[in-house]
């Protein structure tokens, strides 16, 4: 959250006050540039995109607009002043009235003596953490960073699916001290800093004012609690660079360019945090046979001239082994055959796709004396 020490000097502070007897002469759908049917996540990021364009700090920024965008977004943010807003217009907050009091986040109780003004406003946290560097997500848990690695598969392994061993190099949770950074069978103890909370406040001055903002503490990580005797493997960390071998189910069906995401298998950034992600990207290597075609298989089969002319069955390769294929009579070069189900298992689906099979004769460069006769009688006889 965010604690103006100074809120009677603070521009944003005075700017919340005097919104409780709005100006509704003032049309706020206009000023976020949005429809009055527009949804509460289309005004939320007017709001945010309007607020970054005029934000005073920039070299073309606007205070009056960035506080009309701001005041634009107290009502028509709220579903409850907005509804007011829409039914009774600008009596509804004038002058204490139905639609008047105190805005989200502002507790009338902190007066504005010494205490300050409390604002707990997830948006406008997120708009300062940009702008100034401090952050709006303090309460956030940390996560570690993720990983990226190739593998690449022949292009059956990638049809039927396969598992694969990926050999890392990361931070990950100390195995001397589970993560946790104390010694095995040592207690932990309060942390001094934060005194069990597990978190600090920082001042910073900005141009609404002193602002404090609260952020995990980083002697303890946030927990609130360090150890008393720090695992030596580790320093006290909870992480240790080390090599890992991680079995990686990779799904029937994969495609080059395919990214499959392991939870939880990416850097570790020690107690109070969460491991980033394992993130596989897929390479399929090209077959000499087979052709994919989205879901489909296509080959060509290469058949003897009396099997086109006068039919029959044959055995074809098939990403599954041989596979009867039958030969009507009277076939020409270049018809295709379906066989059906023969093609690449739908990824994380159901079905497969079918294969297309083209027939081409295969073509004899040097026929013996007999060969030639008949396919010359088979010439003069108009085949």
């Amino acid at each position: 959250g965010f604690l103006f020490t100074n809120a009677t000097s603070c521009p944003l502070a005075l700017f919340l006050l005097d919104c409780q007897n709005v100006n509704m002469s003032k049309d706020y759908y206009k000023i976020l540039e949005v429809e009055k049917s527009a949804s509460q996540d289309e005004v939320k990021r007017a709001f945010r995109k309007l607020a970054h364009k005029f934000h005073p700090d920039k070299k073309d920024g606007d205070e009056q607009k960035f506080k009309d965008v701001n005041e634009a977004y107290q009502i028509l943010g709220d579903d409850k002043k907005r509804k007011t807003y829409d039914q009774y217009g600008s009596t509804a907050f004038e002058n204490g009235g139905a639609g008047a009091g105190g805005f989200s986040g502002f507790d009338p109780r902190q007066g504005f003596g010494g205490g300050g003004v409390e604002f707990n406003m997830e948006d406008l946290g997120d708009m300062f953490g940009s702008m100034f560097g401090f952050g709006g997500g303090g309460g956030r848990q940390k996560k570690g960073r993720d990983i990226q690695v190739d593998v690449h598969l022949d292009f059956l392994e990638a049809i039927h699916g396969v598992t694969r061993e990926v050999q890392l190099y990361k931070p990950s949770a100390c195995s001397s001290c589970d993560g946790k950074g104390a010694e095995k069978g040592t207690e932990m103890e309060t942390c001094d800093t934060c005194m069990g909370s597990g978190r600090v406040a920082n001042a910073q001055r900005t141009v609404f004012g002193t602002v404090q903002v609260q952020s995990a503490c980083t002697a303890c990580s946030g927990q609130g609690k360090k150890p008393k005797s720090p695992c030596k493997a580790c320093d006290g960390s909870g992480i240790k660079r080390e090599e890992q071998k991680l079995q990686v189910q990779i799904p029937a069906g994969v495609d080059s360019d395919n990214v499959l995401t392991v939870r939880g298998q990416g850097e570790a950034v020690g107690p109070g945090g969460v491991p980033g992600d394992l993130h596989v990207r897929i390479r399929v290597r090209s077959h000499a046979e087979f052709h994919r075609d989205g879901h489909d298989i296509r080959s060509t089969a290469r058949l003897p001239f009396s099997m086109l002319v006068l039919g029959g069955s044959v055995s074809v390769d098939t990403v599954d082994g041989k596979g009867d294929l039958k030969i009507p009579a009277g076939t020409d070069s270049g018809t295709i055959f379906k066989l059906r189900g023969k093609g690449v298992p739908v990824l994380n689906g159901r079905g497969r796709g079918d294969q297309y099979v083209t027939v081409q004769p295969i073509v004899t460069k040097a026929p013996n004396r007999e060969t030639k006769k008949l396919i010359e009688q088979l010439r003069d006889e108009g085949m």
